[in-house]
């Protein structure tokens, strides 16, 4: 290892994994384990290229520091670059250091190279070898992860099909056994060991040339080929049809597979493995043993009936009864040793010139074929994946793919411990997650079955929501995830897999689409939304995107703002949220009517997102239909600016768990009226609010093109910017309090809240002119706009709502009418009492314009002029008393019901 790296990579296994030097030895031990979490992980201080756990027969795991530290080893051109006199000097670098490989064996096999894609604007160095049948193969070497799939590439326009790449090294006309795995680097790796191989250059390229012209060269004696693949679904197809192929040929076929467990190995990987071993009779042994289990389940791949693969691990391991798989049915193999020995014995005496003639060995194996008993117990083959458990609910599942013998896909979905526990239960499930799958096994047999396949079971963590999990710093979006700004898919058994990190959600109600790639990106979306919309249109923008970092917005800045939205009718409200749903691939969203909301069912719509807005739609507050309609109570959301729970619900349990889960995304308010609540809440909110605008042939081509635009066109623009999550997060952390304090000066603003929420914002339309091209007109108008927004909602704060306005400027009119009181029933001079249906009467007696009185009852709460006392309290009136003066035949009880309000 590079001095360098070396020197690196031991204090980072100090400082991460708590590994300690141990004088007078060349180790680190007395870490703390990533698998199983105990003290025994140690390495080596001269050569840490691993880790590993020291309880053999527990745990055992190792890891490479290439997948623990990989950004140590990606970039092979800064660390070693080439010079004049050594041009390959990367290359060697790359070759010696990452793959293990002894330079002197390989020396000249290669050279080094440069590429460069246009697409992406980036280059790298290449180690590069040239191909039998003309061009060559290169690996990428630089950042490799920049390019994405593209590790490896051919020459362009050539493929290497037909024909393998042989090490100059290997004498095929003089070898007995050939290895045949996919790539050159598996080939080399087995080469340091002794093991002549070819590479085939991918598990689907059948070398069918240069097998033919070996046969030829060979004049008949044909060496025996060993199928190395990769295992994985591909490399096990290509392997049994190469297997028939080239025993069509005249060739003695074997298989060969590297048994995958926590992660991918494959040779290379053995390799570095194997080099780890100090110990030259160790190491020796421990290849042996490798080889011999390779071979073994490559044996059971290729194995041609469900009795020749029973037999076969009945002899690795002689368990007297066991399950296993063939061709995608479950069977179950049983030893009926009774029977057994009864047939050694007739085999032993029998007076057959061909029994005669058999060795020990050779009886064993034809007594053990007369006396192993296959029986197929299910249909399909269910296989436990995982294990699962919602840590909040005390919830759990085992995770199960069942595949099926013929042409159906693969079903994946939850068992639950009971589930697994009884065979009638298991059969149930199965026949309910998958159609037509039968399991007739006993209850006895299916209690091995799980044993064996839940046995050192891999846990995988999961959330109940879609967007960023702040727990483990990693965005999920159903079948992509985004950490540390890689990209990553969902893998085969449904789940996202990073360093040290299985993760998944369980919300599936949700469903995104999202363009992984940026082929088909519209990115002129921006100036049609800046045709239809103007400033507002790129303030609501900055809304949406600074949703994705709410979490870690909270986390520093115990906050993130309310957005309003309000307008007239046709003002173009539905056009902006629906567009910037899109943007996060969410097409047909706008949002719900929390007033049409269960409470339960609010709590857990809330729940589902996390780092995504909450449109709340407002109904109008009178239906003519259906009489009043109660307004949504805005109180509710107080604690909620803060990233405050949900509500609190019992957990089922025997103690007294409950379950309070945090708001984790913002909330945005669509309606045509301006929002009516507290101060608190208004404080709160930063509002647009939008008037019907006077439209030109432009506009309304821009608004058309929004409409038209798919959830595809434009989805890519959630990964651009989540990918930039630590850019992003830097601007605003920097311009947020330079937004403040030129908020403050303005002298204007008196209630920090304000200030702080529009800061906020005015940051995010910085922060997000690094993800789209805003131009200086519209980045200057946006930052505008959100500093008149900021004045303005501190007038609102001071202001009653119009609907309030407009009660107040009647009761002033109703009370100078006369000399005596009209609707103030109050003695008291500091207080005024109305009785709101008398009020309503003598108002429209004097044909006054005022809100219905369900609406009044709402926002009379919160008036600011005539701040708001009580309600329905019984008050001695003074309106009843000098209607009595007046008229005392027709003398009524002085005892009124009142709101209460303080004189200004």
């Amino acid at each position: 290892m590079a001095r360098e790296i070396r020197s690196e990579v031991l204090r980072r296994l100090q400082a991460d994994y708590g590994l300690q030097p141990v004088q007078g030895t060349a180790y680190l031990r007395k870490g703390t384990c990533p698998s199983c979490g105990k003290r025994e992980l140690y390495s080596r201080q001269d050569e840490p290229w691993f880790i590993r756990c020291g309880r053999e027969s527990k745990c055992g795991e190792q890891w490479h520091v290439k997948e623990l530290f990989e950004d140590l080893f990606d970039d092979w051109s800064k660390r070693a670059p080439a010079t004049d006199d050594n041009p390959c000097a990367t290359a060697d670098s790359y070759l010696q250091f990452a793959r293990g490989f002894d330079l002197g064996l390989i020396k000249g096999w290669y050279s080094q190279e440069n590429y460069w894609d246009r697409d992406l604007g980036i280059g790298s160095a290449t180690v590069r070898f040239a191909l039998e049948k003309g061009g060559y193969w290169e690996r990428l070497i630089d950042r490799p992860h920049r390019f994405g799939k593209k590790k490896a590439r051919f020459a362009p326009g050539q493929s290497p099909r037909g024909h393998w790449w042989c090490p100059p090294c290997v004498d095929l006309l003089e070898v007995k056994e050939l290895w045949i795995v996919e790539g050159i680097f598996d080939a080399i790796a087995l080469l340091h060991h002794g093991i002549a191989a070819v590479a085939a250059m991918g598990s689907g390229y059948f070398p069918e040339e240069s097998l033919k012209a070996l046969a030829r060269n060979r004049g008949g004696k044909l060496p025996r080929l060993v199928w190395a693949l990769d295992n994985e679904p591909s490399g096990h197809r290509y392997t049994r049809k190469h297997v028939r192929l080239a025993r069509e040929l005249g060739y003695a076929c074997e298989a060969a597979q590297i048994p995958q467990r926590e992660r991918k190995v494959d040779w290379n990987d053995l390799h570095q493995r194997w080099a780890f071993i100090d110990d030259a009779d160790k190491r020796a042994e421990r290849i042996e043993r490798d080889l011999a289990e390779a071979r073994y389940h490559g044996a059971l791949l290729i194995a041609e009936s469900a009795a020749e693969k029973g037999m076969l691990m009945y002899d690795w391991r002689e368990r007297l009864e066991f399950h296993f798989g063939f061709e995608n049915r479950l069977y179950w193999f049983r030893m009926d040793v009774e029977k057994y020995n009864k047939a050694r014995q007739q085999l032993e005496n029998s007076d057959s010139h061909e029994d005669a003639l058999l060795n020990e060995k050779q009886r064993r194996e034809k007594a053990l074929r007369q006396c192993g008993t296959v029986v197929e117990i299910a249909n399909c083959y269910p296989q436990a994946l995982y294990f699962q458990r919602n840590e909040v609910t005390d919830e759990s599942w085992y995770y199960f793919r069942v595949d099926f013998p013929h042409d159906a896909p693969a079903v994946r979905n939850t068992f639950t411990g009971g589930q697994v526990a009884a065979a009638s239960e298991f059969k149930k499930r199965l026949l309910g997650m998958a159609a037509g799958a039968v399991f007739t096994g006993s209850g006895a047999q299916l209690d091995k079955i799980m044993k064996d396949q839940l046995y050192g079971l891999k846990t995988v963590q999961t959330i109940d929501y879609i967007g960023y999990s702040k727990e483990h710093g990693c965005y999920v979006f159903g079948e992509l995830a985004v950490r540390g700004g890689i990209v990553e898919k969902a893998n085969a058994e449904d789940y996202f897999e990073f360093k040290q990190l299985r993760l998944k959600t369980l919300q599936k109600s949700i469903k995104l689409e999202i363009a992984r790639d940026a082929q088909g990106y519209r990115a002129e979306w921006l100036d049609w939304l800046w045709t239809c919309f103007g400033a507002q249109g790129v303030i609501g923008l900055a809304f949406w995107f600074g949703s994705l970092f709410a979490e870690q917005i909270r986390a520093e800045f115990q906050s993130f703002p309310f957005l309003e939205v309000t307008g007239e009718a046709g003002a173009g409200k539905s056009t902006l949220l629906m567009f910037l749903w899109k943007l996060l691939g969410r097409p047909d969203e706008e949002g719900k009517d929390p007033s049409k909301m269960s409470r339960a069912g609010l709590r857990r719509w809330m729940g589902q997102v996390s780092g995504m807005p909450l449109v709340l739609l407002e109904a109008d507050r009178n239906d003519n239909d259906r009489g009043p309609v109660k307004g949504y109570d805005w109180d509710e959301l107080k604690p909620l600016f803060n990233g405050g729970t949900l509500g609190v619900t019992g957990v089922k349990t025997a103690g007294n768990e409950t379950h309070e889960p945090p708001f984790r995304g913002t909330i945005a308010i669509s309606q045509n009226a301006t929002v009516a609540a507290s101060e608190a809440i208004l404080t709160r909110i930063v509002k647009l609010h939008f008037v019907r605008p006077s439209v030109t042939d432009a506009s309304r081509v821009a608004a058309d093109n929004l409409n038209h635009l798919t959830a595809l066109d434009v989805s890519h623009f959630l990964l651009l910017a989540v990918k930039a999550e630590q850019a992003v997060l830097e601007v605003f952390r920097r311009q947020v309090r330079v937004h403040e304090q030129a908020l403050r000066a303005l002298g204007q603003i008196r209630v920090e809240r304000i200030i702080k929420n529009h800061a906020q914002l005015m940051a995010l339309v910085d922060a997000l002119a690094t993800i789209v091209p805003l131009s200086e007109r519209q980045h200057g108008n946006a930052l505008a706009e959100l500093e008149r927004m900021a004045v303005e909602r501190q007038g609102a704060i001071n202001a009653d709502p119009l609907e309030v306005a407009e009660f107040w400027e009647v009761y002033e009119y109703l009370e100078s009418i006369g000399d005596d009181p009209v609707v103030n029933h109050s003695k008291n001079e500091g207080l005024i009492a109305i009785n709101l249906n008398e009020f309503c009467e003598r108002a429209a007696e004097h044909r006054q314009k005022l809100a219905d009185i369900a609406t009044l009852r709402n926002l009379l709460k919160n008036s600011r002029s005539r701040p708001y006392v009580e309600a329905n309290k019984c008050v001695d009136s003074a309106v009843r008393a000098a209607f009595n003066t007046r008229n005392p035949l027709a003398a009524r009880s002085t005892t009124v019901k009142c709101w209460i309000f303080k004189k200004p």
